[in-house]
């Protein structure tokens, strides 16, 4: 097994893309067969499986759940953080706060047009902790 905290900042609202981050961590682990586990540890940003190579898709998602939950919507109590804070949770509750991935001949075993990326939800910018293990069978 393996573990590694990544460190990532954000700019605000949008994703970033942790794919190759996490390819070399995984080629790192000497894990050839397994699987990839990643965690964020965060209640206002999730993780994101998706289409890599049109950034469309991932401004389409966003305005999507943009419309679904606005920021400042007035039938939310808790905005001890602005009118993004509990936007920002519903968000993340809507969304995945952990992803696991298929190791397959040392890399992680993802779709042709897959990328993971972390889905930041506050528009202030953050630094977000997240936790990688990789386990199965090494070299």
């Amino acid at each position: 097994m393996h573990r590694e905290v990544l460190r990532v900042a954000t700019r605000g609202r949008g994703t970033i893309e942790l794919t190759g981050r996490l390819q070399r961590i995984v080629a790192k682990s000497l894990i050839v067969h397994g699987l990839c586990h990643v965690f964020v540890h965060h209640t206002s940003a999730s993780l994101m499986l998706c289409e890599n190579a049109d950034p469309d898709v991932r401004r389409d998602l966003e305005t999507f759940l943009s419309e679904l939950v606005p920021d400042g919507d007035s039938r939310f109590v808790h905005d001890a953080e602005g009118p993004d804070d509990m936007p920002a949770h519903v968000r993340s509750v809507l969304t995945h706060t952990s992803v696991t991935i298929p190791v397959a001949g040392g890399r992680c075993d993802l779709g042709t047009w897959q990328g993971l990326y972390l889905w930041e939800h506050r528009t202030a910018p953050h630094e977000r902790r997240l936790t990688v293990t990789v386990f199965g069978e090494g070299t």
